[in-house]
């Protein structure tokens, strides 16, 4: 006992100390996971899997099939599930689940589920354990990824059991009790229409089987080990003379049985479990190292790494490797087999504003491989998706994937189909898509009057004319890089323009217009949906991503632009829901944060707080940026302020902690803020690295009074991704008093298209 106790108290001190701790070990998975279908706190899930990992493992406290997997106030988990869910409002897909049992068999959900307790469950991105307390067995599992182990502990017993639950709208199951094997598949998906979608999995144990069972629908069913059906699964039974565990391997693939099988072989073969779990924190170790950041609090170190642990899973890798080591994917876009790589899951409406940009400072490589992927999309498909769950979903607005395509070519990355991806975003920006949220509804109108109507039956018509003039920027942006003629693309650059035909200079805001050109009436600035999407026109008046300058122009310069930025904070958070017939969770996530109308719930704002940088006020910037990271941000269940959405909301907190933001992808320039640690170090995939120096930064020193750039001074409010990715020291001098002074000058500001234009 005196060891144990020596033992934990040396523990305690190496982490009070901050000795000995690696950056997995701030995560906490359960970080916004505290949420509801009426308020989001993140509305995530435990996500035990690998970084961009083709599957995810998660404890399953909700009803099957429902989007809510996890959530943080129940008291029982009903299984564990191989999910590819990239949010509860898109739901899963290919999910099938395990669930250990004690005593008379119950393999129906509610009837196998178990009181647990957090008190009693270990959460990492790579391993979980939780004790099961009505059938005194503690579960645990680590992956790979496209793998994963369980560890079963159970008591002495001779009725211990495992079901497998393959799931409802079709699946199969199999028992082969010589080979202690479990197969089958799944069919069930939430959104789209598939070809030939099946997630086929293995599960190799590595006990006899003393009893088995399958059942269908409900019932089980007698004297038959193979079952096709709407709702398949099996139960497999142990004798245990002791307290004993049961292991399980689990590998599954979307192309066949053969290659679930060599998938297992490949990922976990004759590791035994302690090995793949000190391979998976390995993994997770050396990912979240690419960025090391010292001298915050502890809570702040939390909530770095348990928000740059959630940029690091979606997309997912849809590729697997067969038996000739080709890389090969079941595609969700023709139905069939293909060479190449794939990834699913993530809505660019969201991704495209920070969590890419984030991929091509600091993870590269694996957005040249989501390149290749778009490419393959794009031939088989036809377009490209913009919110893929697999294939392409029906859901938001925008064309958006013209950003994701335009910045990571214009932010150096290279080695796939740029040519098929050119002609991808052309084709997207031109024409309508087979659904509403792929290509451009209303693309008509907008290409012959510059706007979407307001009054032609299209919902969310203004923000639709914000976005794709921000496209048809990005693809501009593409075009010249690409070195493409001015003839082919010199359109969007008139287009980007576009923003302005659905500005009222009236209200100073962004307002639907209709076919004749006549603003709509009544206007309700503070009604969201109608013409906005999530949001209202003090949220969307600042999608000008491509134009700030120009933006401001039209308000009337810069001191007016500055003060309808703090007008936004100072106004009440009052709203009209009637578009929506009541308050969705959004709404109510505003309101309730006191900050006025900062919605930073949602993604349409969420780069507003850095646009004062334009109207050289860069002080109120990094004011505004530390407010929110302090107040709407804690490595805790309710963690976030709204959706995480696939990595964006996080991707916002890591740049805004290391002191910049892309507040204009498909361009060279980050804007500044201001950093929150008092060193930061980001370890590029080129072997360089960015160096973030404040030593004064504390609460009260949150204002930059000056900044050297390896070791020059340095005014601009702006830094270069270029330069940036030569290695870089940023030397931030902190102060508790703001510094008017400093980036206030026009030369200074940040990229505007117009005002380029205007400088040639």
């Amino acid at each position: 006992m005196k060891f144990i106790f020596s033992t934990c108290l040396l523990l305690l001190q190496a982490w009070a100390l901050g000795q000995n701790i690696s950056p997995v070990d701030y995560v906490n998975p359960l970080m916004g996971t505290q949420s509801k279908p009426s308020l989001s706190n993140g509305n995530t899930y435990p996500a035990v899997g690998l970084p961009w990992g083709m599957n995810i493992w998660t404890p399953q406290t909700g009803k099957m099939g429902d989007g809510w997997a996890y959530t943080y106030d129940a008291d029982k988990i009903k299984g564990f599930k191989q999910t590819h869910q990239p949010s509860p409002w898109m739901n899963d897909y290919g999910a099938f689940a395990i669930m250990p049992g004690v005593g008379k068999m119950k393999f129906k959900e509610d009837e196998r589920a178990s009181w647990f307790s957090h008190k009693a469950e270990v959460t990492t991105p790579y391993f979980y354990s939780v004790y099961l307390a009505d059938i005194n067995v503690t579960t645990e599992f680590t992956p790979t990824e496209r793998a994963s182990y369980f560890k079963f502990d159970f008591p002495k017993t001779d009725s211990a059991y495992i079901v497998v639950d393959a799931l409802n709208k079709g699946s199969y199951i199999k028992i082969l009790p010589k080979e202690r094997k479990i197969l089958g598949y799944t069919t069930r998906y939430s959104t789209g229409k598939y070809e030939n979608f099946k997630n086929y999995f293995v599960i190799q144990f590595d006990k006899d089987f003393e009893l088995t069972k399958t059942w269908k629908d409900d019932k089980l069913v007698n004297d038959q080990l193979e079952i096709t059906s709407d709702h398949t699964g099996a139960v497999v039974g142990f004798k245990l003379k002791n307290k004993e565990t049961v292991y399980a391997k689990v590998a599954s693939s979307f192309i066949s049985f053969e290659q679930a099988e060599l998938n297992l072989k490949r990922e976990i073969g004759t590791k035994n479990f302690e090995q793949v779990k000190t391979d998976a924190k390995n993994i997770w170790n050396k990912t979240l190292g690419k960025i090391e950041v010292k001298g915050g609090t502890d809570q702040q170190m939390r909530t770095f790494y348990s928000s740059l642990y959630r940029t690091l899973f979606f997309p997912q890798k849809l590729y697997e490797i067969d038996a000739q080591n080709k890389i090969k994917h079941w595609s969700p876009y023709n139905g069939k087999i293909a060479e190449g790589r794939m990834f699913a899951g993530t809505g660019f409406w969201d991704t495209f504003r920070a969590l890419y940009p984030f991929l091509n400072l600091v993870y590269p490589g694996i957005n040249v491989e989501m390149q290749e992927g778009l490419a393959n999309a794009y031939k088989k498909g036809g377009f490209l998706p913009e919110w893929s769950s697999p294939g392409y979903s029906d859901i938001m607005i925008g064309n958006n994937s013209a950003s994701v395509v335009a910045d990571a070519y214009i932010k150096g990355l290279r080695g796939y189909d740029t040519e098929a991806l050119w002609q991808a975003v052309k084709h997207g920006a031109n024409n309508e898509g087979p659904i509403e949220a792929v290509g451009r509804a209303g693309v008509q109108y907008y290409n012959t009057l510059g706007y979407v109507p307001y009054d032609v039956k299209i919902n969310e018509n203004a923000a639709r004319t914000l976005e794709y003039a921000y496209d048809d920027f990005s693809i501009y942006q593409l075009g010249k890089a690409l070195g493409k003629p001015a003839s082919e693309i010199d359109i969007y650059k008139k287009r980007a323009y576009n923003y302005k035909n659905v500005f009222d200079k009236e209200t100073g805001l962004m307002r639907g217009k209709n076919k004749d050109g006549n603003f709509q009436k009544p206007f309700n600035p503070f009604k969201w949906g109608d013409a906005f999407t999530e949001g209202n026109s003090w949220h969307y008046t600042w999608s000008v991503f491509q134009d700030i300058d120009g933006l401001a122009e039209l308000m009337g310069g810069k001191k007016k632009f500055e003060a309808k930025l703090d007008e936004v904070f100072s106004l009440p958070p009052v709203f009209d829901d009637s578009y929506y017939g009541g308050v969705i969770h959004e709404i109510r996530e505003m309101q309730i944060m006191n900050m006025g109308q900062y919605a930073h719930g949602n993604q349409p704002i969420q780069h507003m707080i850095y646009l004062y940088n334009y109207a050289g006020a860069p002080y109120k910037t990094q004011y505004w940026a530390r407010q929110v990271m302090n107040k709407l941000y804690h490595a805790t269940p309710d963690g976030y302020c709204g959706d995480e959405d696939n990595g964006q909301t996080s991707a916002w907190y890591i740049f805004s902690a290391l002191g910049f933001y892309p507040v204009t992808p498909a361009t060279d320039q980050y804007v500044l803020g201001a950093p929150l640690f008092k060193e930061a170090t980001i370890h590029l995939e080129n072997g360089k690295k960015i160096e973030i120096k404040a030593p004064e930064n504390n609460s009260e020193n949150l204002y930059v009074k000056s900044l050297n750039v390896n070791q020059k001074p340095y005014s601009k409010n702006w830094l270069s991704h270029k330069e940036l990715m030569k290695g870089a020291v940023l030397d931030f001098k902190m102060d508790s008093k703001p510094n008017k002074e400093r980036g206030s000058q026009e030369k200074d500001f940040p990229y505007s298209m117009s005002k380029e234009e205007s400088n040639k």
